[in-house]
């Protein structure tokens, strides 16, 4: 479980890193009103802040199914697996959000979400079978 709590960890700082990426080594970067400078920006700084913002959305959802995997007593392994699966996505996600490659971004951010609806079928599984 010690996995599954340290991906909950990683997809919960991910929006922080895009950020950072969004940011860094940004000349004008103005600190009292960053949305508004970051509206303004295009290219890989304005994919990465967008990929920030996809992870704000998409982490509620990925920590809730683990929780719900764990609490309905999902094996502990396949939570894991599914919270590294579920991480490795986000992660190749965001960097081909930042490479500008559309199809591939669309196509990690599906296994992502997918991984996601497996901790709920597997927690509603073991609801029924209790």
């Amino acid at each position: 479980m010690v996995v599954s709590y340290a991906s909950v960890l990683v997809a919960g700082l991910m929006p922080m890193i895009c950020a950072g990426i969004a940011k860094s080594g940004a000349k004008g970067y103005d600190n009292h009103d960053p949305r508004a400078w970051l509206a303004q920006q295009t290219g890989f700084r304005a994919r990465a802040n967008a990929a920030q913002a996809n992870c704000f959305e998409a982490f509620p959802f990925f920590a809730m199914g683990v929780v719900l995997a764990l609490l309905t007593g999902v094996e502990p392994w396949v939570v894991d697996m599914l919270a590294v699966l579920f991480v490795a996505a986000r992660v190749a996600y965001v960097a081909c959000y930042l490479a500008d490659k559309a199809l591939f971004r669309s196509l990690f951010w599906s296994v992502g979400y997918l991984s996601v609806i497996v901790f709920y079928v597997l927690a509603m599984q073991n609801l029924q079978m209790n």
